[in-house]
């Protein structure tokens, strides 16, 4: 059955009203999208923060009339624009878009309703959920290109916002003996935890904890995937969680970010930038 959609731009203050009057009106569903290139980066936990200019489409059936649905909301033809939909198996759509992805010599990143492509590789299997990380954003790949190429066997990892757990997880499909994974987000433990269980690794190879409850030994390799600002804020505590002569790979990084990210850890001695897009990692060894 195809559907009717109406598309409108309203301000941030006025997403909220425009989104109760649609569904008022005869809305099926209603989605929010930024419609300036505006993203959000670090929204609180718990906050679904908007854009300051936010693109409010609305799905009608096909019987409604436009021109009532149009002066319900006081809206003229110049503030909306209509488009047509064919409806479509929307489930094998969205799944289409989610292919393995290969992130170094041996690792593989698969989603459940595919067949690895390489069945001896280093097969993640992880499909896309509420929490961050399927391998498919350049930071993510950057730190799991990173995590392929050293050698991980016995030892201990932490990924500190670890997200969906999809560096932990890779990690100790690995080699790596035991991972603690730490995020300030309950839902995303949550996530991590099935993950793991997914790939059917013993849940005695992973800690999942929030920031408060970490194990204060310091490690063997650390791993920060998150953005500039709290890297360089956790800096004093990330490198105290990195033995000496470990390894501390941090990423979430814009390109132009590097230098004031590499300041803060003075102690730590970092290889050349690598860089994807625009985004940047950076890793080293921790001085003794």
């Amino acid at each position: 059955m195809p559907w009717l959609q109406l598309h409108l731009t309203t301000p941030r203050a006025d997403a909220e009203s425009a989104e109760d009057n649609l569904l008022a009106a005869g809305a099926v569903s209603v989605t929010l999208a930024d419609e300036a290139d505006n993203p959000i980066l670090e929204p609180g936990v718990g906050e679904t923060p908007l854009w300051e200019t936010v693109r409010v489409s609305a799905l009608f059936d096909t019987g409604i009339d436009p021109d009532l649905v149009m002066a319900s909301l006081g809206l003229a033809a110049a503030d909306c624009h209509w488009e047509r939909v064919e409806d479509q198996p929307w489930e094998r759509v969205w799944m289409e878009h989610f292919q393995p992805l290969r992130c170094g010599e041996r690792l593989w990143i698969c989603p459940s309703w595919q067949e690895p492509p390489d069945p001896d590789g280093v097969n993640l299997i992880l499909d896309p959920g509420l929490a961050f990380g399927s391998g498919t954003h350049p930071t993510t790949f950057l730190c799991l290109q990173w995590l392929d190429g050293i050698d991980l066997r016995g030892k201990t990892l932490m990924d500190y916002g670890c997200g969906s757990g999809i560096l932990g997880i890779a990690a100790l499909l690995l080699g790596a003996a035991r991972v603690i994974a730490v995020d300030n987000d309950p839902q995303a433990l949550l996530a991590t935890r099935d993950n793991l269980a997914r790939n059917r690794l013993p849940e005695e190879r992973l800690l999942a904890c929030l920031p408060e409850r970490v194990p204060e030994q310091p490690v063997d390799i650390v791993v920060a995937n998150i953005l500039a600002g709290p890297l360089i804020d956790l800096a004093p505590r990330l490198g105290g969680l990195t033995r000496a002569g470990g390894r501390l790979c941090l990423s979430g990084i814009m390109g132009h970010q590097a230098n004031a990210v590499t300041a803060a850890y003075p102690d730590v001695s970092f290889s050349p930038v690598t860089l994807a897009d625009d985004w940047a990692r950076l890793d080293g060894i921790k001085l003794g």
